[in-house]
C-alpha cells in the first residue's frame, strides 16, 4: 500500500525530495518508479507528473542523466574498464551504455576518457529550491471551483506517455486525427459546440489514455471499434480557462498552483472542454481545463 503522509507537515517539495534521495541511494541498483513514488507518498503516475511539472525533467530521464553523469566521473577519475562501469550503472552491455552516453553527451565514453571535462554533468536536484516558484510571471487566471455531477464521455481512445513530454507532442495530433477522420460523427447525440479531451487510465510507468469525444447518457454502450466510455466522477474541480498554452498551464497547475494551494488532487481523470464555436470565431483554441481536487 502507498505510504500516507500528512501534507501539512511534509509539503509536496519535501515529499518529492525524499524520492530524489532514494534515486541517489540506488543509482547502482535496479529501481522501479513504484518504489520511488512509495517513498514520496504519491501514486507512481502522479509522482511522475509532479516531478516533471516542477523540474522540467521526466523521472526516467533524470535517473538516466544522473547515472550517466556519475559514470562519466568514474571514467575521468579511474582506469576501470568501461564495461564494468556500464554494469555498475544498470546497463546490460557496453554497446547500450555507449549509445546512451553518446546520445546524452555527444561523445563516446572512450573519447571522453581521453578528453575529460568537455561535458556538463547532471547534478542532484534539490526540490526545496523549487519552492520559491510562485508563477507570478505567468498570466494565468485564478481557478474557478465547480461541483460537478457524474458525466460519461464517449470517444476515440489514444495512447500516450508522460516520459520526455511525449503527451504534449502527441495530443495535438490526436485532435487532428479525430477531426480529419470525422470521428466526432460517431459520438451519439454529441453536443455540437463542445469537445472533451480526457486523460485517464494512468499506468505506473507513465502511460495513459487520452480520450476525445462528447458527453453521452450513462446507459450508452460502445458500438465503434477504437472508442470507449470514460466516467468523470462527481465532485469538486478546479477549472482553468486556457487558449493555446496547454503545456505551460498544465505545468503551472501541477508544479506551482497545486503544491502552493490548500488542495490536493483526488482520484479521477483530468479533462478539458474545447468550445468549438468560440475557437472558430477567435481562430485559436478556447478551452477550460478541469482538475479533480479535494481539501488537504
Amino acid at each position: 500500500m502507498m505510504k500516507t503522509r500528512t501534507v501539512n507537515i511534509l509539503d509536496y517539495y519535501k515529499r518529492i525530495q525524499a524520492g530524489v534521495d532514494l534515486i541517489e541511494e540506488k543509482l547502482k541498483e535496479p529501481l522501479a518508479i513504484q518504489e520511488i513514488a512509495l517513498e514520496a507518498g504519491f501514486s507512481p503516475f502522479y509522482f511522475q507528473r509532479l516531478f516533471q511539472a516542477i523540474s522540467g525533467f521526466s523521472t526516467q530521464g533524470y535517473i538516466r542523466k544522473r547515472r550517466l553523469s556519475e559514470a562519466a566521473k568514474r571514467l575521468a577519475q579511474s582506469d576501470e574498464r568501461i564495461i564494468d562501469i556500464a554494469f555498475d550503472y544498470q546497463y546490460q552491455s557496453q554497446e547500450a551504455f555507449t549509445r546512451a552516453f553518446t546520445d546524452l553527451f555527444g561523445i563516446t565514453p572512450a573519447k571522453y576518457r581521453k578528453n575529460p571535462g568537455c561535458i556538463s554533468f547532471q547534478n542532484k536536484l534539490n526540490f526545496l529550491d523549487f519552492n520559491k516558484r510562485k508563477g507570478d510571471d505567468l498570466m494565468i487566471p485564478k481557478p474557478v471551483f465547480k461541483e460537478l455531477e457524474t458525466r460519461h464521455i464517449y470517444g476515440c481512445e489514444y495512447k500516450t506517455n508522460l516520459n520526455d513530454g511525449r503527451h504534449y507532442k502527441e495530443i495535438p495530433g490526436f485532435y487532428e486525427d479525430f477531426r480529419v477522420n470525422e470521428h466526432y460523427l460517431k459520438v451519439p447525440d454529441k453536443t455540437p459546440d463542445q469537445a472533451y479531451g480526457v486523460a485517464c487510465r494512468f499506468q505506473d510507468e507513465g502511460e495513459f489514455s487520452f480520450v476525445i469525444g462528447g458527453e453521452v447518457d450513462r446507459d450508452t454502450r460502445v458500438t465503434v471499434e477504437g472508442f470507449t466510455i470514460v466516467e468523470l466522477p462527481a465532485g469538486l474541480y478546479a477549472t482553468f480557462p486556457n487558449t493555446d498554452e496547454v503545456p505551460s498551464i498544465r505545468d503551472y497547475i501541477y508544479g506551482v498552483w497545486l503544491p502552493n494551494s490548500q488542495y490536493e488532487r483526488r482520484e479521477g481523470p483530468d479533462f478539458e472542454i474545447t468550445d468549438l464555436t468560440k475557437s472558430m470565431e477567435q481562430q485559436r483554441v478556447v478551452m477550460t481545463i478541469y482538475i479533480p481536487i479535494k481539501n488537504k
